[in-house]
Protein backbone atom coordinates (compact mmCIF):
# COMPACT_ATOMS: atom_id res chain seq x y z
CA UNK A 1 0.00 0.00 0.00
CA UNK A 2 1.24 3.49 -0.85
CA UNK A 3 0.40 6.72 0.96
CA UNK A 4 0.53 10.13 -0.73
CA UNK A 5 0.12 13.14 1.51
CA UNK A 6 -0.86 16.71 0.78
CA UNK A 7 -1.79 19.49 3.17
CA UNK A 8 -4.46 22.10 2.47
CA UNK A 9 -4.48 24.69 5.25
CA UNK A 10 -5.00 22.71 8.46
CA UNK A 11 -6.34 19.61 6.67
CA UNK A 12 -4.23 16.61 5.62
CA UNK A 13 -5.35 14.52 2.64
CA UNK A 14 -3.86 11.04 2.58
CA UNK A 15 -4.43 9.22 -0.70
CA UNK A 16 -4.01 5.47 -0.37
CA UNK A 17 -3.42 2.96 -3.14
CA UNK A 18 -3.02 -0.80 -3.17
CA UNK A 19 -4.40 -3.27 -0.66
CA UNK A 20 -4.98 -2.66 3.06
CA UNK A 21 -4.17 -6.10 4.39
CA UNK A 22 -2.35 -5.42 7.66
CA UNK A 23 1.36 -5.61 8.29
CA UNK A 24 3.89 -2.79 7.96
CA UNK A 25 1.89 -0.92 5.29
CA UNK A 26 -1.17 -0.34 7.44
CA UNK A 27 1.00 0.35 10.50
CA UNK A 28 2.64 3.09 8.43
CA UNK A 29 -0.77 4.73 7.97
CA UNK A 30 -1.40 4.91 11.71
CA UNK A 31 2.15 6.19 12.26
CA UNK A 32 1.51 8.92 9.68
CA UNK A 33 -1.69 9.92 11.50
CA UNK A 34 0.17 10.11 14.83
CA UNK A 35 2.87 12.22 13.17
CA UNK A 36 0.24 14.62 11.78
CA UNK A 37 -1.33 14.95 15.25
CA UNK A 38 2.12 15.70 16.71
CA UNK A 39 2.48 18.43 14.05
CA UNK A 40 -0.86 19.94 15.11
CA UNK A 41 -2.88 18.69 12.13
CA UNK A 42 -6.05 17.10 13.46
CA UNK A 43 -8.31 17.12 10.41
CA UNK A 44 -7.61 14.23 8.07
CA UNK A 45 -9.24 13.01 4.88
CA UNK A 46 -8.33 9.48 3.86
CA UNK A 47 -8.93 9.07 0.13
CA UNK A 48 -9.53 5.40 -0.63
CA UNK A 49 -10.02 5.64 -4.40
CA UNK A 50 -6.88 3.58 -5.06
CA UNK A 51 -7.61 0.88 -2.47
CA UNK A 52 -8.53 -2.31 -4.28
CA UNK A 53 -9.12 -4.52 -1.24
CA UNK A 54 -9.24 -4.26 2.53
CA UNK A 55 -9.39 -7.00 5.15
CA UNK A 56 -10.14 -6.83 8.88
CA UNK A 57 -6.61 -5.58 9.60
CA UNK A 58 -7.16 -2.69 7.18
CA UNK A 59 -10.46 -1.89 8.87
CA UNK A 60 -8.73 -2.07 12.24
CA UNK A 61 -6.14 0.49 11.24
CA UNK A 62 -8.86 2.88 10.01
CA UNK A 63 -10.56 2.52 13.39
CA UNK A 64 -7.23 3.14 15.18
CA UNK A 65 -6.58 6.24 13.08
CA UNK A 66 -10.04 7.60 13.82
CA UNK A 67 -9.67 6.89 17.55
CA UNK A 68 -6.25 8.59 17.72
CA UNK A 69 -7.63 11.68 16.00
CA UNK A 70 -10.73 11.80 18.22
CA UNK A 71 -8.61 11.53 21.38
CA UNK A 72 -6.56 14.48 20.12
CA UNK A 73 -9.73 16.50 19.45
CA UNK A 74 -9.58 15.89 15.71
CA UNK A 75 -11.67 14.24 13.05
CA UNK A 76 -11.21 11.83 10.15
CA UNK A 77 -13.30 11.56 7.00
CA UNK A 78 -13.19 8.95 4.26
CA UNK A 79 -13.40 9.85 0.57
CA UNK A 80 -13.83 7.92 -2.68
CA UNK A 81 -14.76 4.69 -0.92
CA UNK A 82 -14.74 1.93 -3.55
CA UNK A 83 -17.66 -0.47 -3.88
CA UNK A 84 -15.65 -3.36 -2.40
CA UNK A 85 -14.57 -1.34 0.63
CA UNK A 86 -18.09 0.09 1.01
CA UNK A 87 -19.52 -3.43 1.12
CA UNK A 88 -17.03 -4.42 3.85
CA UNK A 89 -18.03 -1.36 5.88
CA UNK A 90 -21.71 -2.24 5.46
CA UNK A 91 -21.26 -5.95 6.32
CA UNK A 92 -19.33 -5.07 9.48
CA UNK A 93 -21.85 -2.31 10.32
CA UNK A 94 -18.98 0.18 10.58
CA UNK A 95 -20.36 2.39 7.79
CA UNK A 96 -22.17 4.53 10.37
CA UNK A 97 -18.96 5.31 12.26
CA UNK A 98 -17.27 7.00 9.33
CA UNK A 99 -18.16 10.22 7.54
CA UNK A 100 -17.85 9.30 3.86
CA UNK A 101 -17.74 11.60 0.84
CA UNK A 102 -17.71 11.06 -2.93
CA UNK A 103 -14.38 12.87 -3.35
CA UNK A 104 -11.53 14.20 -1.23
CA UNK A 105 -12.48 17.72 -2.33
CA UNK A 106 -15.99 17.31 -0.88
CA UNK A 107 -14.57 15.94 2.37
CA UNK A 108 -12.23 18.96 2.63
CA UNK A 109 -15.15 21.29 1.86
CA UNK A 110 -17.18 19.67 4.66
CA UNK A 111 -14.40 20.49 7.16
CA UNK A 112 -14.45 24.10 5.96
CA UNK A 113 -18.28 24.21 6.24
CA UNK A 114 -18.12 22.83 9.79
CA UNK A 115 -15.66 25.57 10.75
CA UNK A 116 -18.05 28.23 9.46
CA UNK A 117 -20.98 26.85 11.45
CA UNK A 118 -19.11 26.39 14.75
CA UNK A 119 -19.40 29.25 17.20
CA UNK A 120 -16.04 30.95 17.76
CA UNK A 121 -14.70 30.55 21.26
Amino acid sequence: MKIKERIEGDIAILTLSGNMMGGPDTTALHDRIKSLIADGIKKVVIDLKGVKWMNSSGLGVLMSCMTSLQKAGGKMKLASVTDKVQSILMITKLIGLFDTYETAERAVASFIEEEKTQPSS
